[in-house]
């Protein structure tokens, strides 16, 4: 009996790790070599390809297809139809192969918007949010509140999500935040 939940209508290939508590609905492709971390959510038609890594607590909404070279670190959220790229200059009589994808990596907490594609070789910032329909085309800081094709920054948000204003302080939690030169952290 396995501690994770697939649904019947879905396709685990050999040689998958699956984190206990996660749960993969309807209509979903997990291929070989993928490797799922625990209390995930993988909604309708979503594809995971080989040899992509999943952290702890992501949730992946419906119709989202994670391509080898993408890396998802802790409780990143993908949401519905969002579009990542492995290849910047892909031919149909000229495949690459896997050796020469280039890496995304999203790191701890971020948001990918409905619709927003994030082109390959970039890295998102933990806790970044990137607006729906967005275009990502370079990397990505800590916190940045991305919008627009191409994505530019409009601002800063919160680790609860909330958008900061100049003080950086966050109306809600209350959390305190400082600007580095990678982006926020938060304040001591």
């Amino acid at each position: 009996m396995s501690n994770f939940y697939v649904h019947s209508s879905s396709i685990v290939d050999d040689q998958v790790e699956i984190g206990e508590g996660t749960k993969i609905w309807c209509f979903c492709h997990i291929q070989s070599g993928a490797k799922i971390g625990r209390n995930c959510s993988f909604g309708q038609n979503v594809n995971i390809s080989n040899n992509v890594k999943v952290g702890n607590g992501v949730k992946v909404q419906n119709n989202v297809s994670l391509y080898e070279g993408v890396e998802l670190k802790d409780y990143v959220f993908c949401g519905p139809s969002c579009v990542f790229t492995n290849d910047l200059t892909p031919r149909a009589m000229y495949p690459k192969g896997s050796g020469r994808y280039k890496k995304t990596v999203v790191q701890k907490g971020a948001t990918i918007g409905a619709n927003a594609t994030v082109v390959c070789g970039h890295s998102i910032g933990e806790f970044a949010l990137i607006g729906a329909g967005a275009v990502v085309t370079s990397d990505v800081p800590a916190y940045a509140l991305m919008v627009g094709v191409p994505a530019r920054r409009q601002g800063w948000v919160c680790e609860c999500g909330e958008i900061l204003d100049g003080n950086l302080v966050c109306d809600i939690c209350k959390r305190e935040y400082k600007e580095t030169d990678r982006g926020l952290e938060e304040a001591e």
